[in-house]
């Protein structure tokens, strides 16, 4: 399955004023690194592939369209799934923050 194109330009509408965004195609899918780490990604799969601080998944995935996000059958701690067919604008954007934020807060690469 290809990434959804209008997501993938959604994605690219809420990083367009961060420094150091590259788009690079990975995973099957579209992400946006900021200095080289992963944030956010159109998902191959559809959906939202989202990085986040492994301290705040917990409480993201307490929130109905979020999933823990798996690769080989095994759970990634700080990568989430989000289903994003119901999914408003101002969560859409708070989400994708959680993804800038915290590639924002690693070393770059």
């Amino acid at each position: 399955m290809a990434y959804n194109e209008e997501l993938a330009n959604r994605l690219r509408e809420a990083t367009s004023t961060e420094r150091g965004v590259t788009e690079k195609r990975m995973f099957g899918g579209l992400a946006f690194l900021i200095n080289g780490h992963l944030a956010v990604s159109a998902s191959g799969r559809g959906g939202l592939l989202l990085r986040v601080d492994p301290a705040k998944a917990d409480a993201l995935l307490r929130e109905p369209q979020v999933h823990p996000f798996e690769m080989r059958g095994r759970e990634l701690n700080g990568w989430l799934y989000v289903d994003t067919d119901k999914l408003d604008d101002a969560k859409f954007e708070r989400l994708v923050n959680h993804g800038i934020t915290y590639a924002r807060s690693l070393p770059p690469k």
